[in-house]
């Protein structure tokens, strides 16, 4: 797919992405429900990953070259664009010491989760990663109120995924004996779900502050960095889940 597309063929890329990860996502259920592949899993989760990185958060645009005038809009942006992508990468080694951590404790186990619980609250998140690219490509075009709307919507469902995680799956996971002092899986479990959570809070933090900034016209279709940096970070939490579903939910026998 070219990197370069008219606002009509860059929201029906995000559609066949979109299709791709739920497809994906209920495969991934499915065979974790019916047979034990942990190759499989894994190799679902990689190919996800991938998709949302390149399509969702456009790691490509890394190679872009910026305008050699340092006080521009557009190399200012480079040299931004940049830096968050070494602020995730520092990030990620966060969320791959607990993945680290959830191996080498749990090994072939997990905690005895809901998992219908957990393929809901997963849909969710993967369904606002659809609508935070749908607002993102309306800013890259110009289309403000587009903006406003998917924006928006991102922000109710990342809200819900929160509270379906902090809310809901934990005092359910206590309620049956899951607890942080209950043993190693409860440990596990609520230090790697609550590092997203902390993340996912965030970033309903700053689609707030985008929308503010929205709401007063300070985007346009040449100037929405702060849009796209939103996106970036706001996919990340997306790609962090993706790698943490299968682990908390689908892979090994449950406890």
């Amino acid at each position: 797919m070219s990197h370069i597309l008219d606002k009509t063929s860059a929201l029906r890329q995000g559609v066949v992405i979109f299709i791709y990860l739920a497809v994906l996502t209920a495969l991934e259920f499915f065979v974790a429900v019916t047979f034990e592949s942990v190759f499989f899993l894994v190799l679902v989760a990689v190919i996800k990953a991938a998709l949302v990185v390149y399509y969702y958060m456009h790691i490509y645009k890394l190679n872009e070259d910026s305008p050699s005038d340092e006080h521009s809009y557009g190399y200012k942006t480079g040299t931004s664009r940049l830096g968050l992508w070494l602020f995730l990468l520092s990030d990620a080694f966060v969320f791959a010491g607990l993945m680290t951590v959830r191996v080498n404790l749990l090994g072939m186990t997990r905690p005895d989760l809901s998992q219908d619980l957990g393929l809901l609250v997963t849909a969710v998140l993967l369904i606002s990663s659809f609508f935070m690219n749908r607002g993102e490509t309306a800013m890259a075009h110009g289309d403000k109120k587009g903006f406003m709307v998917n924006t928006s919507i991102t922000f109710v469902l990342g809200l819900a995924f929160l509270i379906g995680v902090v809310a809901v799956e934990w005092p359910q996971a206590a309620s049956h004996g899951i607890t942080p002092a209950s043993g190693t899986a409860g440990a596990v479990f609520y230090m790697m779900t609550g590092m997203h959570a902390f993340h996912v809070l965030t970033g309903l933090i700053f689609l707030l502050v985008v929308l503010n900034n929205g709401r007063k016209n300070l985007y346009s279709a040449e100037k929405h960095w702060g849009v796209e940096a939103c996106a970036v970070y706001w996919h990340f939490v997306d790609l962090v889940w993706i790698f943490f579903y299968p682990a908390l939910y689908l892979i090994g026998a449950a406890l």
